[in-house]
Order: structure tokens, then C-alpha cells, then sequence
């Protein structure tokens, strides 16, 4: 038996709690993880209090990031003790995800953990400081150094603005942060921002094109947000974009595409090609400051993880959560 936090559907009302499940239960896979320390993101917390259509079928174990080490693989890449982590692949949606002590997957899903990184700080990494990652590099592709001009990040206290910052700064980007939260402005230059907005500038309805502020920008917000920070961009520039917490939609014109070549990458985090994931984790562990994984995250139990979520979509959390099964 082990603990999970399990969401079931009774009339139609999804529940949430901590259980005990049998290892008989858990869904198909080929490879069975002991899960040490997992993950409360943005999307489980969606799923965990119901306020975001991210199950997909019921019930369901939540959580779309884990790391562990393999009991049993039936896949010719993984054996036993081998130590594992997984992002994505619908894992928390429609196949059981890792807040729960075990977890089964396919092997195609994992990746080697970096011998670089213990367990824990790849779960303070988990999907926010990868798709951060994802994000360099594909401003990266597309051209973009340091000499390229500043480097916008919306979302800046967020996990995927707090990794990008710290990312970015120590690759020697001049970054603008931009935030809600004026009292974090000492936080945001401790990861590196030069220079802190107030997203009041860029929440709103705004101009087709504006003054040209930035060479590129990360951002997780979208809607209004995401229209500003292209009208802003300098001509050439890229916009790598990963998150919606304003909104899906896009409310802008085509203007800062014709008028100046501005190019917007989006970033999907869920489904990269294995080769893509296991250098986006390398250079993690090689770039990272691991000693602002303390500062950007905090650990708390399988238990604590339903009162949290509701703090995490309110804007109430700094950061990481990192849930360790152990506790």
C-alpha cells in the first residue's frame, strides 16, 4: 500500500483527499517509480481544487512533475536504482501523477535525473525552472546573446519567472522583472533583475505597436499582458511564450509582426523530444545557482498540499512547492 492525494468524482462534485492505494491500481506502464519528492504547479492546483478543467478522467492521482528511483522497468533503458524524473506527457491529467508515494509510467516519459542534481532540487526545478529552460533556448535559436539588448520576464515571482530571471542573469541578460508584488523587488534583484516593472503597465489594453523597450521576453501571463510585451519588442526580437495566468486569449494586432519582424515562440513543455529534455536538464544542473533553489522554493507534505493550492492560484505563494512523499 501507499499514500496518494486522489481525486474522484461523486455526482458529478470532484473530491480530493489523502488515501491508501494498492500497487495493484496503479495504471499501465513499464516502469514502477518510488517517488521521492514531487511537485504543486500551477495546473495541479487547477486540479486539485477544481477550478480548471485539467482532469480528464477520473479518479485521478494529480501532479505532473516527480522524481524517484525505479523499483521495477520492464523498459530496456531503466533498471532498478536508477534515479528518474518525468515532466508532462499528460501525467496528472489522464495517467496518475506523482503526489503519491509510487508512481507507474512508460519508460519513453522519463529521462535519466542528472547526476548533478539530487532529487529535491530537481523537484525545486520541476516544470517551472524547464520550461524556463525551454524558454532560453529557444530565444537562443532563434539569435538572441547578451549583446542582443534587455530581456523581458512577466510572471517574475512565479516559478517560470523566478527560474528565467536566475537563468538569464547568470548567462550575463540585462532582465527587466515584472511584477504585481513591488515588496519582492529586493527578491527579484537578489536572482538577478536589473530592473523591476509594475505589470500595471502592460495589464491593460495598450497600443498596436509601443516604444521599442526590449530585445525579447519570457512570458507565462498571455492575454493583455502577452499583446503589450510584443507591441514593446524591438524590431527582430522574440517573444517566447509559456503561460496564461491572465488569460488565453490574445487581444492585438498583427502589427509587431509585419511592421517589425517580431517573432513569437511558443513553448510547449509537455511533449519535447527526449534528446531536447535531457539537454534542457543538463544545462539545469550545469547553470542554476543552486543555492537560490532555497530562495525560490519551499518544501511542504503529500497533507499540506490541498491548503496550498488554493494559495497558489489566489497569487498568495512565492516560488516553488516542492512536496516530499516522505513527509
Amino acid at each position: 500500500m501507499f499514500k496518494a492525494l486522489l481525486i474522484e468524482k461523486h455526482d458529478e462534485t470532484p473530491r480530493v483527499g489523502i488515501t491508501e492505494l494498492a500497487e495493484t491500481q496503479l495504471p499501465e506502464g513499464d516502469v514502477t517509480v518510488r517517488v521521492l519528492y514531487s511537485t504543486l504547479n500551477y495546473k495541479d492546483a487547477l486540479a486539485i481544487t477544481g477550478r480548471g478543467p485539467v482532469v480528464r478522467q477520473f479518479p485521478m492521482v494529480p501532479g505532473i512533475d516527480f522524481a524517484g528511483v525505479v523499483e521495477a522497468s520492464s523498459h530496456p533503458q531503466y533498471q532498478p536504482g536508477d534515479r528518474v524524473l518525468l515532466n508532462g506527457w499528460g501525467v496528472g491529467e489522464n495517467h496518475w501523477g506523482g503526489l503519491a508515494e509510487q508512481a507507474r509510467v512508460k519508460g519513453e516519459w522519463l529521462i535519466p535525473l542528472p547526476s548533478a542534481l539530487s532529487e529535491f532540487q530537481a523537484m525545486a526545478v520541476g516544470t517551472a525552472g524547464y520550461t524556463a529552460m525551454l524558454c532560453l533556448m529557444a530565444l537562443e535559436r532563434h539569435g538572441l546573446t547578451p549583446q542582443s539588448g534587455k530581456v523581458l520576464v512577466t510572471g517574475a515571482t512565479g516559478g517560470v519567472g523566478s527560474f528565467a530571471i536566475s537563468l538569464l542573469a547568470r548567462r550575463g541578460y540585462s532582465v527587466i522583472a515584472v511584477t504585481g508584488k513591488q515588496q519582492e523587488e529586493e527578491y527579484l534583484k537578489r536572482l538577478g533583475a536589473e530592473s523591476v516593472m509594475d505589470r500595471a503597465e502592460l495589464s491593460a489594453p495598450g497600443r498596436p505597436l509601443g516604444k521599442e523597450r526590449w530585445a525579447a521576453a519570457i512570458d507565462s501571463v498571455g492575454s493583455h499582458t502577452l499583446a503589450n510585451v510584443c507591441a514593446g519588442t524591438s524590431a527582430e526580437g522574440a517573444i517566447a511564450a509559456c503561460g496564461l495566468a491572465q488569460g488565453m486569449d490574445l487581444p492585438m494586432t498583427v502589427a509587431p509582426f509585419i511592421l517589425r519582424g517580431v517573432s513569437l515562440l511558443g513553448i510547449n513543455s509537455v511533449t519535447q523530444p527526449y534528446e531536447r529534455r535531457v539537454e534542457a536538464w543538463r544545462r539545469l544542473g550545469e547553470e542554476l545557482d543552486s543555492d537560490l533553489l532555497l530562495a525560490i522554493s519551499r518544501e511542504i507534505s503529500l497533507q499540506d498540499a490541498v491548503s496550498i493550492s488554493e494559495d497558489l492560484l489566489n497569487g498568495k505563494v512565492r516560488g516553488r512547492v516542492v512536496v516530499n512523499l516522505s513527509r
